[in-house]
């Protein structure tokens, strides 16, 4: 490995809903093109909520490209025309809740869709789950390889107004123990907690790491000026608004990486 290796992590952008701050989105996309970054998107790509059947539509969440009779349709072809110019660096697209409730309640899948139409396009991205895995292996040199794992969750949960879901870290930490990076979103809180662990290698040798456990916000910018909406009047308080960025380095003969706010 002779530079640096980078990791867009981002999750919730809700791209299609007016206050998605699509300009931040692109700038964001732009910067893992020039990185030649590896883009994770960990679910509620869409939004989704415009639906003829559901209750919370209104004609003032649809943005102008989106309104004809084919509302799903359109989401679809806009975000492939929208991430047209990323192909080459999107690796992974999860699901989130926004997109399992269309699959459950009109029986089609958006990111699945999303994702054959950029594969079409030439695209190497691959189609997540709610979870999943991604397993990074660098090669250093002939005989030496480094192996670092990364799990995505969407999320679960409302956040809490003074965790911000932090607390999450500690359920996640036992039933995931095989991870070095924990991804996680859906409150559109962001953190890094890193988390100590002590190890036994096969060897009997005992050694420490660290699980790095991270949230990424998204774009949606739902409190804007505080006037009104849902957020404002349920005291949910303004959010962070963007990605991460994952950089790993080989430095004092290990690999190593650290988590950023991306700018």
């Amino acid at each position: 490995m002779t530079q640096d290796f980078w990791i867009l992590l981002r999750s919730d952008a809700h791209h299609d809903n007016p206050k998605c701050n699509q300009k931040l989105e692109k700038r964001h996309l732009q910067q893992a093109k020039e990185r030649n970054a590896f883009i994770l998107d960990n679910g509620d790509l869409f939004c989704a909520m415009q639906g003829k059947y559901d209750k919370r539509a209104s004609k003032d969440a649809i943005r102008p490209e989106h309104q004809n009779g084919e509302y799903l349709d359109a989401l679809v072809e806009e975000a492939t025309d929208f991430y047209r110019p990323y192909l080459a660096n999107f690796g992974l697209i999860g699901q989130g809740n926004h997109e399992t409730k269309i699959l459950k309640n009109h029986e089609t899948n958006l990111s699945k869709r999303l994702v054959e139409n950029l594969q079409k396009l030439g695209s190497p991205v691959q189609l997540s789950g709610y979870s999943g895995w991604v397993k990074f292996q660098f090669t250093v040199s002939q005989t030496r390889r480094h192996c670092k794992v990364l799990h995505h969750y969407h999320g679960t949960g409302g956040g809490g107004p003074v965790t911000r879901g932090v607390i999450q870290t500690n359920r996640m930490a036992v039933y995931t123990p095989d991870a070095d990076i924990l991804f996680t979103g859906h409150t559109h809180d962001e953190w890094v907690v890193t988390i100590a662990r002590q190890r036994l290698s096969n060897k009997g040798f005992v050694f420490r790491d660290e699980a790095v456990h991270c949230r990424a916000p998204g774009y949606k910018d739902a409190w804007g000026s505080g006037y009104g909406g849902w957020e404002v009047e349920t005291g949910k308080g303004p959010k962070p608004i963007g990605s991460l960025w994952c950089r790993f380095y080989y430095e004092d003969d290990q690999m190593k990486f650290e988590i950023t706010k991306a700018k």
